[in-house]
Order: C-alpha cells, then structure tokens, then sequence
C-alpha cells in the first residue's frame, strides 16, 4: 500500500510538475497583503463566506484542486498566451477559458447572494489565486513556448525552463517564509496604494506582458541562471507580489 501510495504521488507531480503557479509562498504573500488592505465591510463578508479563514490560508486552492479530475474546466483559467504585438481584447478568447474570463466568471458568481454559500465561497477561493496568478509574468506569456514551459534553461546546473523559475524557483531559493516575505516589501503611503490599484484587470493583464516581454528578452535557451539572476529580477517579483495583493484587496473591496 506504501509503494502504491509513493507511485501515484509521482505520478501527480510529473503530471503538474509544470504547473506551480508563483509557488505556494508567492500566493501566500499576495493574499496576506490583500488581508491587510481590506475593507471592513469586506472583510466581514469574506469572513463569513470562508468561515475565518485567512486569504493566504487558502490562496493555494485553485492549484490544490487540480489533482482532482472534476475540476479539470478550470485549467485554462490560471494563464492566457496572447502574441507580444497583440493586446489581450484584440485576441479572440480561447474557448477553453483564460485567467481574464475566469476572474470575471468568479466575480460575478461571488457578487450573487443568490448563489448558494459553499459556491460563493468556491468562487472567491478561486478568485484569489487567478489574481495572484495574474501578476505573475510569465502567465501571460508566449503562446509558442506555453508561458515559458518549453523555455528550457538551467537553475544552479540543474534543468528546468523559464515558467518554473518564475513560479518556483525565485521565490523558493529565497528561503523566507510568507510572513517574513509579506513583512519585507516595501511600505507604500497611500497615495502609492492608490496608484497601484488603478485600472482594471484588462490594464493589468497588459502590464504584465510588458514584463514579461522583458523576462524573454533578458535570456537566451540553455542559459545557466545563476545568482545574478535572482540579483537583477528580485525587485520585479516582489514588486508583483506586493501589487497583486493590493490589487486582489482592491477587487474584493469594490465587490463587497
């Protein structure tokens, strides 16, 4: 039963090995930055609707249920490859669904107090990570390359591409926990809040495909990344980290 148990674990993470979305820390961190920054009336809401649970206690759940086959429609929902010429609403929308679709599909379904609890609050679960999501670049990355996964590079001589440096590899070399991450970014006034927060989710999907036209542009295939690396890109992802929580706090605000 033990081996069992072990194989089908390795059967799952080769089957979404490419598929750790700003690892569990970045989502963590985004979610505890948007907790600081809401509302009261939202917070209220969202209290009730996840039954006290923090918003970086269950960032990690659009990544969590994709082991499970049911939720198989929801793939496409965490990303959207649109050309480096080409704006998002100039593209014609995939019919399987993209990170944009899906963050206003979870908008609207949490907005309705006609809609049962436990969607509500499925919803709004989801929510939170496609915004974290969204704010990493290479979610909006080439469609070529699938985001980067097929952008093979090295990682301290060890193989990997170029999405999983973003999701994982950046962060989780850092070696802070969220907290401490989430405690280390930089204090903003609130005029610099503000202006963070302007926009919509269509400005912001562009935003982030300037960045990451900027990522591509900054490496070469079977380039080994070293410390350097991590020096010259850090900014940037705490940057996303920071201005993602703020924007998820912002969306959550304006819908309760």
């Amino acid at each position: 039963m033990k081996k069992i148990t072990i194989l089908l674990f390795f059967i799952v993470q080769l089957s979404f090995g490419n598929s750790i979305f700003w690892s569990k820390t970045g989502h963590r961190v985004i979610g505890d930055v948007a907790q600081e920054h809401l509302s009261r009336k939202a917070k209220r809401e969202i209290n009730k609707l996840l039954d006290g649970q923090s918003l970086a206690s269950i960032s990690n759940f659009g990544d969590e249920i994709k082991a499970d086959k049911r939720y198989k429609e929801f793939s496409a929902w965490h990303y959207v490859n649109f050309p480096t010429d080409k704006k998002y609403t100039d593209v014609k929308p995939s019919k399987y669904g993209d990170i944009i679709i899906g963050i206003e599909k979870c908008i609207t379904i949490v907005k309705d107090v006609k809609k049962t609890k436990e969607d509500r609050a499925f919803y709004l679960k989801l929510l939170v990570h496609l915004v974290g999501d969204l704010h990493q670049p290479m979610h909006v990355g080439r469609l070529e390359d699938k985001g980067g996964n097929d952008f093979q590079v090295q990682w301290f001589n060890k193989g990997t591409n170029l999405h999983r440096v973003w999701d994982s590899h950046l962060i989780e070399d850092n070696g802070l926990s969220y907290t401490e991450l989430s405690q280390s970014l930089p204090k903003l006034n609130k005029e610099e809040r503000k202006n963070i927060q302007k926009g919509t989710i269509y400005d912001w999907v562009e935003e982030s495909q300037d960045i990451a036209n900027e990522i591509y542009s900054s490496v070469k295939v079977g380039d080994k990344l070293w410390y350097g690396y991590s020096y010259k890109w850090w900014g940037t992802v705490e940057n996303q980290l920071q201005v993602g929580g703020l924007r998820l706090a912002k969306v959550l605000n304006d819908m309760f």
